[in-house]
């Protein structure tokens, strides 16, 4: 399976997918802590993949999504974007509710 095709694949595994730096326990960043703050503070259901775990996928996700930076959100499969995208929506109420249109908030 090329790099590209375990991307799609890990996308395809769950509704919301966070690339990040480390785990939801353990973030190895500041803004992937922030990001999975959020995501528990709506009460998402979400899957987290530690890039410093696999560096070929690190290079490949920047270029399968055009996006520079991690973390990276995505829910069904499409970019929301990083830690400032979420925090702003998570304010706003967006968060929550993109989440729940995507069956990934548990009432």
């Amino acid at each position: 399976m090329d790099v590209v095709e375990k991307i799609k694949s890990q996308l395809n595994s769950s509704p919301v997918v966070l690339f990040m730096k480390g785990t939801p326990d353990f973030p190895q960043c500041g803004f992937s802590a922030q990001t999975v703050a959020a995501l528990r503070a709506v009460g998402a259901d979400f899957k987290s993949v530690n890039i410093f775990e696999e560096p070929e996928l690190r290079e490949a996700l920047k270029r399968y999504s055009n996006w520079p930076t991690y973390p990276q959100l995505y829910v069904n499969g499409e970019l929301v974007g990083g830690c400032d995208i979420a925090l702003e929506m998570y304010k706003s109420g967006e968060l929550k509710k993109l989440l729940a249109e995507a069956g990934a908030v548990t009432a």
